[in-house]
């Protein structure tokens, strides 16, 4: 298995596991997006219920191994990329005008991902530990979500982080695709239409829930 573990540190081979770890989290934000939709609704009987469901469902217990894996294993790959490409870049690099040929968030992934991480910290650390790792929680989840999210600072900071992670999916999703060779003059375009169309609606969704939260309900 020596070959695999030599194509697999290699450039390309880094950039196919950061391409199928980053399309598997894409996966989970919209099944994750779809449960949070239930904190809308006003009497939070579904969501404790789907939560408990998620807590004691062996299955599901399983999947969040491997969901913690593909996020352990993104980051790691993320910041390997990263590294290799400042220590590769050129030093007349400032002289090629890069922001005439790329974007500014897709210069710097390492960036925004950083920013997303730092949220992702937070945000576990404010429901998932309590309810799930410690069992401190004095409150239903739901109940911790309406008080968290009617916090107007935490609220603008998760806006703010799904802004971010807006940026960050819509140049990961299409990257995703180019690095497996999935490019082609008919179907391109879809891609990239899918890929920001999916880096809009879902943060959208996403920070939409808070802000109802925050300043209508």
């Amino acid at each position: 298995m020596g070959w695999l573990s030599k194509a697999l540190s290699g450039n390309l081979g880094q950039k196919l596991i950061m391409s199928l770890t980053g399309l598997f989290l894409i996966s989970f934000l919209l099944e994750h997006l779809l449960s949070n939709l239930l904190l809308l609704k006003s009497d939070g009987a579904d969501f404790n219920a789907y939560a408990e469901f998620m807590k004691t469902n062996p299955v599901i217990q399983a999947a969040e191994y491997v969901l913690f894996g593909g996020f352990i294993v993104h980051i790691i790959y993320a910041a390997i990329i990263t590294a290799k490409n400042k220590k590769a870049r050129p030093q007349g690099y400032a002289y090629n005008k890069p922001s005439e040929n790329s974007s500014w968030f897709s210069r710097n992934m390492g960036l925004s991902g950083s920013m997303v991480l730092i949220f992702l910290i937070v945000h576990l650390k404010s429901f998932f530990v309590p309810h799930k790792i410690t069992n401190s929680a004095t409150m239903t989840i739901y109940d911790d979500a309406i008080i968290t999210f009617g916090n107007v600072p935490y609220t603008l900071f998760y806006v703010a982080a799904m802004c971010l992670l807006a940026f960050h999916l819509n140049h990961g999703f299409q990257s995703a695709f180019q690095t497996l060779g999935l490019r082609h003059p008919k179907y391109t375009p879809f891609i990239k239409k899918l890929g920001t169309a999916f880096a809009i609606l879902v943060p959208a969704g996403f920070a939409a829930i808070p802000l109802y939260i925050c300043f209508i309900r």
